[in-house]
């Protein structure tokens, strides 16, 4: 790792790259699917630059933004292993010397399922993202698939602002026991992680009727959530198998690509995941 540094040292260094830069954005608390993200950025690009700034727009009233995890030295370390070559640090004041007056909108697709949830949250994201690719410039961004609500926002804004910026998506990293990686799964004690395998499970469930249809798929996961839910440690947020496209609910007959989601509370802490289904 050459560099880390706010927005000038970036300018700098931007400004002296001759070859393809490829951007990770994250919010610290790195694990090893940000290394992932990390290695795949390293095969799109000569250059390669991570993001670590915890987004206030993208937190509500009453959430995690105090103590979402800052473990910034342990950050760095992973970084400089995966041969990053620049960590973007910007303080939050750099980023937003006043509260900003002009916002990206994420419109209806970021108004369901996490956007119902979380008002707001996906027009914090796609703000933040837009100002990390104007500072970047980078020629790729790579994002995890575990977000797929919030890949699916970003790739339609690079459409409809064209940007130009080539979006590689990373699918689900997983634990050795089915958990999708999170830098909040860190929240979990060992006996609410025990009850959050149902999420991978109930996924794993649906998809393996799809064969049967939209409507089966979706009873399967129900049901595992279901048996899940009487034991009052598992909190259902949402199960849904949408389009992938449009993130509408899939009818009857539907064929082509579909996401089935599902978010739940497990021991106060909130977790999404999702399963890639083709009818």
């Amino acid at each position: 790792m050459r560099r880390t540094g706010g927005i000038e040292a970036l300018r700098e260094w931007r400004a002296a790259q001759t070859g393809a830069v490829a951007l990770v954005p994250t919010m610290g608390a790195l694990h090893s699917g940000h290394r992932a993200l990390m290695d795949r950025a390293r095969e799109s690009a000569d250059a390669v630059v991570t993001s670590i700034f915890v987004n206030p727009l993208q937190f509500g009233p009453g959430e995690d933004f105090d103590r979402y995890p800052r473990p910034f030295e342990d950050d760095l370390r992973l970084c400089e292993s995966a041969g990053v070559d620049f960590v973007f640090a910007p303080a939050q004041e750099e980023m937003y010397p006043s509260a900003p007056q002009v916002t990206v909108s994420s419109g209806r697709m970021g108004q369901v399922f996490e956007g119902a949830a979380r008002p707001g949250h996906f027009d914090g994201v796609l703000t933040v993202v837009a100002k990390l690719f104007h500072l970047v410039r980078p020629d790729s961004a790579v994002f995890g698939l575990k977000d797929i609500q919030q890949f699916s926002l970003v790739k339609r804004m690079i459409a409809d602002l064209d940007m130009g910026i080539e979006l590689i998506g990373l699918p689900v990293v997983r634990d050795a026991d089915g958990l999708a990686m999170s830098s909040r799964n860190q929240y979990l004690s060992a006996a609410d992680r025990t009850a959050a395998l149902v999420i991978p499970r109930a996924l794993a469930a649906g998809a393996a009727r799809a064969e049967a249809g939209p409507a089966a798929v979706e009873a399967a996961a129900r049901e595992v959530v279901a048996a899940a839910a009487e034991t009052g440690s598992f909190e259902l947020d949402y199960l849904s198998l949408v389009e992938a496209a449009t993130f509408r609910p899939c009818p009857a007959d539907f064929r082509g690509p579909a996401l089935l989601l599902l978010s739940a509370t497990v021991g106060g802490t909130r977790l999404i995941d999702n399963r890639p289904v083709e009818f």
